[in-house]
């Protein structure tokens, strides 16, 4: 059984906070340089597939995507 991990995923363009129930919950961050951050608690590879498969059909290029031990602060 996997244990739930934080993770921040970093794509190209900008996501608005109404896409958050979309992207089950993750906190959405627009930095000023045009990328998102989505950060959260994220259960399990599947939902971890499932989050960048979403990602991919919004067409948002993929610029990182990092497993976090502790969760950092926005």
């Amino acid at each position: 059984m996997e244990k739930p991990y934080f993770y921040q995923i970093r794509v190209e363009g900008v996501i608005t906070e109404r896409w958050s129930d979309w992207f089950d919950g993750l906190a959405i961050r627009n930095e000023p340089n045009g990328e998102t951050v989505l950060a959260g608690w994220i259960p399990d590879q599947a939902a971890l597939f499932g989050l960048l498969g979403r990602i991919q059909a919004l067409n948002l290029p993929l610029v990182s995507v990092s497993r976090r031990v502790d969760q950092p602060l926005f």
